[in-house]
């Protein structure tokens, strides 16, 4: 029998990656303010994001899911939020023009402020402090005063998710949000070997559009195309905050109202973990990410447990094994949940299992994370099911964090722009190539699907 659910039930769980505060009645005192705010997102806009990754599950659509891997205090800009809207409305454009798939946007916006860690110290020569795990509980500064986790960084998370999320609204539902816009500034990606290729694409788009127009479909008319549907997501990681932004709807149920989708790490989805018990009472779409840890064995009671009613697009799993155990790993696990009969979106995450340490920075290959993406796709076709998204950590910003690539860094230059908080991410000019790799393998996975079909 499952036990009775509150948002604060999973206090009686093992709650991992979670700081320690020096000062509970400053904790307590912060989350009953935070409690108190309006919600970030709403209920309506989160079914409507299950709806769609239902539809992506279904092959008719795709999921791009990116951004920051941890966003900051220190870098947040309108810059910076309008750049990564930007280059993921490019990417979608790429997919969407050759797969003919309708592509849900969902950034790593507004909320990804908590990263888990792998050590809860962090040692520099003989010096040891606590590890930074976000500027949403402390600071990346080496520094034992700014290491201290202090609750009002909370506050600070929140508003700055808020001032995100309305510039992102006015991007979806503005200019920035058009077909056109996107197809026509290039900017960011004007330095980069693929912008020419992006140019070939934009203007086709453009023909399209003129074609449109002489037929008397005025593309200017139609809001599919002057608007867009723009998503947030970010990991549940810091529970009390999480709990303090979960809201009651109208019509019965919780929903986590600090982003529309939120996802399970790979170190909290262990059997018993607090933050399977949190993410089990919510109704909003719910990502668990799947590494190389992950048996059959132990994500089939995890999808018993946070999709009993076996709902379309409420779970998406998101596959990180890296490059070279992708074939191994990942066809057991699409066997077991399509003979347990879950309905699950599944989705790529190229980043995580190809990280590396080359001359003191993190970095990721670019041709690892290609051939990932190469290897996850063709798993799903060999095995008969629909690979229908991709989880990245991108910018619009012109970084150098991830090596290789025509537009990437090299080891020798991994230090002029590094700039990420935490794990490296691609730049524009590598989104777009990644882009159009993906266009290639999509046009053709839809190409067999309808060849199948027809037969």
């Amino acid at each position: 029998m499952t036990t009775p659910w509150s948002p604060g039930s999973w206090k009686q769980c093992e709650a991992r990656q979670q700081p320690d505060y020096p000062d509970p009645a400053l904790l307590n005192a912060t989350l009953r303010e935070l409690a108190g705010y309006p919600p970030l997102v709403f209920p309506d806009e989160a079914d409507a994001l299950k709806a769609d990754l239902a539809d992506a599950a279904a092959g008719r659509a795709f999921l791009l899911q990116g951004g920051d891997c941890a966003e900051s205090f220190a870098e947040f800009s309108p810059d910076t939020i309008r750049g990564t809207f930007q280059l993921i409305m490019q990417m979608a454009m790429v997919l969407a023009f050759a797969s003919k798939l309708r592509v849900i946007k969902v950034g790593r916006m507004a909320g990804q402020f908590a990263k888990p860690r792998s050590t809860e110290i962090e040692r520099s020569g003989d010096d040891a402090l606590p590890a930074y795990r976000g500027d949403i509980i402390n600071d990346i500064s080496y520094d034992a005063d700014a290491r201290i986790a202090d609750p009002k960084r909370m506050l600070r998370a929140y508003a700055q998710s808020a001032a995100t999320l309305n510039l992102l609204r006015g991007c979806a539902s503005g200019a920035q949000g058009r077909v056109h816009q996107a197809a026509s500034s290039t900017g960011i990606i004007d330095a980069s070997p693929s912008a020419s290729r992006f140019r070939a694409l934009a203007a086709r788009v453009d023909e399209a559009l003129d074609f449109l127009a002489a037929c008397g479909l005025d593309p200017a008319s139609a809001p599919q195309l002057q608007t867009t549907q723009f998503y947030t997501s970010h990991e549940a990681l810091l529970l009390p905050y999480e709990e303090a932004l979960a809201r009651p709807a109208r019509a019965g149920g919780y929903y986590g109202s600090s982003a529309h989708f939120l996802w399970v790490g790979d170190r909290t989805r262990f059997s018993g973990s607090a933050h399977v018990e949190f993410l089990r009472g919510l109704a909003n779409p719910i990502g668990i990410k799947c590494g190389p840890t992950l048996a059959p064995d132990t994500l089939l009671p995890l999808l018993d447990t946070l999709n009993p009613h076996r709902e379309a697009g409420r779970i998406t799993l998101i596959s990180r094994m890296g490059h070279d155990r992708v074939e191994t790993l990942l066809p057991p696990l699409i066997r077991a949940v399509e003979t347990a009969g879950h309905p699950v979106l599944w989705s790529c995450d190229p980043m995580h299992g190809n990280t590396i340490k080359t001359n003191g920075y993190k970095t990721r290959p670019f041709d690892r994370i290609l051939d990932e993406v190469r290897r996850f796709f063709a798993v799903h076709a060999a095995e008969g099911t629909i690979g229908g998204g991709i989880h990245i950590e991108m910018t619009g910003q012109n970084v150098t964090e991830c090596t290789g690539g025509a537009w990437g860094a090299s080891e020798q230059n991994l230090g002029d722009r590094y700039h990420t908080h935490c794990d490296p991410r691609l730049n524009a000019g590598q989104a777009i190539e990644l882009a159009f790799l993906l266009s290639e393998i999509l046009n053709g996975a839809v190409r067999d699907r309808t060849v199948d079909a027809a037969a």
